[in-house]
């Protein structure tokens, strides 16, 4: 492997951020000026792709040599097992299921279901999330950060420092969420709590089965539910967040060889 440029990793993390916050002030801006709703929308979007475009602003000097598009194709080369697949999503649809059934029995709302009835909305709701999360996030955080850091640290490891720095990538989301005081507190450690437990468990099933649609399909379960299940949002976050903290309090516990301890992730990518 060819020598890659010094510190990349620091360099897409801080560009990530500062593409992020760009957009996020031309969004508000934007708001400001009234600008139309599907304007708005666009911006939402090229923002969710800042670690995307930050990947490929710096792939030259990270990978020189190598072409992005035979990167990409590297991401999705390990065949997809299914059973690595099923497993995931019935974790997610069991943490959604146990989630409904809880707030069902703590609240005096009757309608507790899903937040979507009609069909056509929900598959248009699906794929705005499916646009503005996993397709735009985990090429950069996953297919890039998660697997360079995974060359120097162990897979927790590994999974915490993503975690955390995907976790505070959000944070000019948390001070338009409309929460003040404690609320504001309580919602920031349920997100960050859901999301380096959340990271942890795509982290082990990502090593398990090392193609990108993994975390792709967990991300995209993981935005989606938190739409469907309807409640004050506050409430939600309360059984989501703990329920996949228990989640990857398991997996490290029963099989703490595959998440604690630095190994061989695969191939490195040939340069």
């Amino acid at each position: 492997m060819k020598k890659i440029s010094k510190s990349p990793l620091f360099s897409f993390v801080v560009l990530t951020y500062g593409i992020f916050l760009l957009f996020f002030m031309v969004i508000g801006i934007s708001i400001m000026l009234d600008a139309p709703e599907s304007v708005i929308n666009i911006l939402q979007t090229i923002a969710a792709w800042s670690s995307t475009f930050a990947f490929i602003i710096l792939f030259k000097k990270i990978y020189p040599g190598l072409r992005l598009k035979d990167f990409i194709k590297q991401q999705f080369a390990q065949k997809l097992r299914f059973s690595v697949l099923g497993t995931v999503v019935s974790i997610q649809v069991i943490i959604i299921s146990v989630t409904i059934f809880l707030l069902s029995k703590t609240t005096d709302t009757q309608v507790l279901a899903l937040s979507f009835t009609g069909l056509g909305l929900m598959f248009l709701t699906f794929l705005d999330k499916l646009v503005q999360g996993p397709l735009g996030e985990e090429l950069g955080w996953r297919g890039y950060a998660l697997n360079e850091l995974q060359k120097k640290y162990s897979p927790l490891h590994s999974a915490l420092i993503v975690g955390f720095l995907w976790g505070f990538w959000h944070t000019p989301l948390w001070f338009t969420s409309g929460y003040t005081d404690m609320k504001l507190i309580k919602y920031i450690v349920l997100f960050m709590i859901g999301i380096i437990s959340f990271s942890i468990i795509v982290t082990f099933f990502y090593k398990v089965n090392k193609n990108l649609m993994i975390p792709i399909v967990m991300h995209q379960i993981f935005n989606f539910s938190l739409v469907l299940v309807k409640g004050d949002l506050l409430d939600i976050l309360v059984y989501v967040m703990l329920s996949y903290f228990a989640v990857a309090v398991i997996l490290i516990v029963i099989n703490p060889k595959e998440i604690l301890y630095k190994k061989s992730i695969g191939k490195d990518v040939n340069i």
